[in-house]
């Protein structure tokens, strides 16, 4: 198991989540300086192309990854090599190490993606939106977390991995 920053628990109660296709939150709205980080920091991950998402709704963005990039994990992405997605209201969806995922869950900052079982992927979840800078530091280690996995890199959340 890698070692991992330790993750705090998620203040308030979790969003409420459409659990069919797509998988989505309900009501939930971003901040638009905290979005507008958000998206900084994803695209700044090193070899982290913007792109329309292949499997997300309309409006969707995709953390794609660019080909001449080796990935230690393909297996765990779901469609091209899209690793990530944030969805038009701020959530994601991407895919960690199942150990990550459950922890993430338990600390209230994920819930697992529905169709993760029926494609055997336990690690594939939805981060919910950041409602602050506080939470968005949280979410965007998750967001690194999964980048590391897929990738087999070694990123931390600093400068490096799109903070500054």
């Amino acid at each position: 198991m890698a070692n991992y920053a330790p993750l705090s628990k998620r203040a308030g109660p979790r969003p409420a989540t459409y659990k069919g296709m797509p998988h989505a939150q309900i009501g939930v709205r971003p901040d638009p300086q905290v979005n507008a980080e958000l998206f900084r920091r994803a695209f700044s991950l090193p070899d982290v192309e913007d792109r329309p998402s292949v499997i997300s709704v309309p409006g969707a963005r995709a953390l794609w990854l660019e080909e001449s990039l080796p990935l230690a994990r393909p297996d765990v992405i779901v469609a091209g090599r899209e690793f990530a997605h944030i969805h038009p209201d701020g959530s994601l969806h991407t895919s960690l190490p199942p150990e990550r995922a459950q922890e993430a869950i338990e600390a209230g900052w994920a819930e697992i993606r529905p169709i993760a079982e029926y494609i055997g992927q336990d690690g594939l979840v939805m981060l919910y939106t950041p409602a602050n800078m506080e939470e968005l530091e949280t979410i965007f280690q998750l967001v690194v977390d999964s980048y590391n996995y897929v990738t087999g890199r070694t990123l931390t959340r600093g400068e490096d991995a799109g903070q500054q």
